[in-house]
């Protein structure tokens, strides 16, 4: 019997690479530990060594007053995508992020399921994190990520732009 208690996150995600089950798992974790994406369904749909893609359904919670997706859920969808992938790329225990900007600009109006797909692997994130880090005790990154509907049809692109510090670095005190 498998024991989801002694799983720490890092593993799960690791697992959820390669079974449908702990993929499942997870989107039931993610939902538990970010309750406030909770009411929009988002899905972890695929989930590789460099990529992540998530699901924004066509639900009426993700609806604006004309019944095309919110763009406030298309922006929690490109959040939570790129989130999601420096997180697992970057040892919690060691750095954290937080978003410190977001841009998005809308094309055509989403009528279906939504879907963003964010790529990161370790030249990007050396380049891109690692290497900054080395002289820097706090780094901005920006990720872009489109978003696309389930017919191909480019809904949006998103600018997020993360700030990943060191823990050692993360002062909690107002001084």
């Amino acid at each position: 019997m498998f024991n989801h208690k002694k799983m720490n996150a890092d593993e799960l995600l690791k697992k959820a690479e390669d079974s449908t089950y702990h993929l499942w798992f997870l989107n039931k974790m993610l939902n538990r530990m970010v309750p406030f994406n909770s009411p929009h369904g988002l899905k972890v749909t695929k989930l590789g060594k460099k990529k992540t893609q998530v699901l924004l359904p066509y639900k009426r919670g993700n609806m604006n007053h004309i019944s095309g997706l919110h763009a406030c859920a298309l922006a929690t969808l490109a959040e939570f995508t790129t989130g999601l992938s420096l997180l697992r790329k970057l040892p919690p225990k060691e750095y954290r992020i937080i978003m410190k900007d977001i841009h998005m600009e809308y094309f055509y109006q989403g009528k279906m399921d939504a879907t963003a797909e964010f790529s990161i692997g370790k030249k990007w994130m050396d380049e891109h994190i690692y290497q900054p880090l080395e002289s820097e005790n706090k780094i901005s990154v920006e990720c872009k990520i489109w978003i696309f509907d389930i017919k191909d049809n480019h809904l949006a692109t998103g600018d997020i732009t993360w700030q990943v510090k060191k823990w050692a670095a993360v002062k909690t005190k107002i001084s």
